[in-house]
């Protein structure tokens, strides 16, 4: 019996087939294609998630349990005010550098912006796509992150910590954007394009693509790493779906503005956040 519409979607979203048009790579091809992965995770979001796995272990090393422990994502770098400025630019820069990495390396493969949907195209659509995307991570996101911390799985995560200064709340967006950038270019359009070329099928790319985001914020707690793993699928799949990027940057983008501007404002005002 032929699946009907409905159950043809739904199939097609839980296991997709990969792409007609992909290069498959062999011999010398496929080993600098492995070398590629491992150099590139080693001096990025690699590198980062064996720190937060360090960071996790000594949270547990520790006679405090992890509820009771703080962390915070955006802090000073320098005493003064001048020097703690260019800390946090060159900061989002070395971010911004990551993403670029990424894309310079699809250019240099054949591929580039376009073949991972980061063209403008369809700007209208990828908007509302990013506000939908934030919607469905976010609002769950922030119910997930209260449950896994009363559950004492997770430490208490304050996402500014910056200084009053001027410039606090520009840097902080910029600091998403450039968080947002990094990671949805390099942990999405580059990794998944390149296990793709390996001939890893789309679910295994998928689970090793969430795997990788999660691994980076385990420095929050298993929370924060369960939490990303779940983000991970869920952008991931959308873009081996939609070959759409820009609704990822954004939408990740958009709740990071949110989680850091709003720690900076609100804080000590609204009761269930920290401070």
């Amino acid at each position: 019996m032929t699946a009907s519409p409905p159950q043809g979607r739904v199939r097609a979203w839980l296991s997709p087939p990969r792409p007609a048009d992909v290069a498959m790579a062999d011999g010398r091809d496929r080993r600098l294609l492995v070398t590629e992965i491992l150099v590139v995770a080693t001096v990025t979001l690699g590198l980062s998630g064996l720190r937060s796995l360090v960071s996790l272990l000594d949270s547990l090393a520790g006679p405090a349990p992890l509820a009771s422990r703080q962390v915070s994502i955006d802090r000073p770098l320098a005493t003064d005010a001048w020097v703690d400025l260019a800390a946090q630019l060159a900061s989002s820069l070395q971010l911004v550098a990551w993403g670029g990495l990424g894309l310079y390396l699809l250019l240099r493969a054949g591929s580039g912006p376009r073949a991972v949907g980061l063209d403008g195209t369809r700007p209208g659509r990828d908007v509302l796509a990013s506000l939908g995307l934030a919607a469905l991570i976010g609002i769950p996101g922030l119910g997930f992150y209260l449950v896994t911390r009363a559950l004492g799985i997770n430490l208490t995560v304050v996402p500014s910590v910056l200084d009053d200064h001027w410039w606090r709340v520009p840097v902080l967006v910029l600091s998403a954007l450039a968080n947002s950038w990094a990671e949805e270019v390099l942990v999405v359009g580059w990794l998944l394009t390149v296990l793709r070329r390996l001939g890893l099928s789309e679910n295994r790319s998928l689970v090793v693509s969430a795997l990788l985001r999660g691994s980076y914020h385990l420095y929050q707690g298993f929370g924060g790493g369960l939490g990303n793993v779940i983000m991970g699928l869920v952008f991931g799949r959308y873009w081996q779906r939609t070959g759409r990027l820009w609704p990822l940057v954004g939408a990740h983008a958009l709740i990071d503005v949110v989680a850091f501007v709003g720690s900076a404002l609100l804080a000590g005002k609204v009761s269930f956040l920290p401070h």
